[in-house]
């Protein structure tokens, strides 16, 4: 039986990685100035690729972890410690 595994890490798909990093290399080495004029416009370009790769495809739903996690009765008694404390600090401190 055959094992899948990924195009990238067959033969053909190293001998494609490889080319592609040789061609990419001559490339940038023969046409830097190029590069380099473009660079900031490149990098605004790629904002966008960015956020839809981090965001997951705009999806917004929450992951499933995320989903089932409920804040208990004493993680809410907890946070509202902490920030009552922290208002109090803060008031104590404009006293001053």
């Amino acid at each position: 039986m055959a094992k899948n595994c990924s195009f990238w890490f067959s033969p053909k798909g190293l001998a494609a990685l490889g080319l592609i990093g040789a061609a990419s290399y001559f490339l940038l080495m023969e046409h830097r100035e190029h590069v380099v004029q473009w660079l900031p416009f490149l990098i605004l370009l790629l904002c966008p690729l960015m956020h839809l790769f981090m965001h997951h495809g705009h999806s917004h739903r929450p992951s499933g972890e995320e989903r089932m996690h409920q804040p208990s009765d004493e993680e809410d008694e907890a946070y509202r410690r902490g920030y009552d404390a922290g208002q109090k600090e803060a008031n104590d401190d404009r006293e001053r």
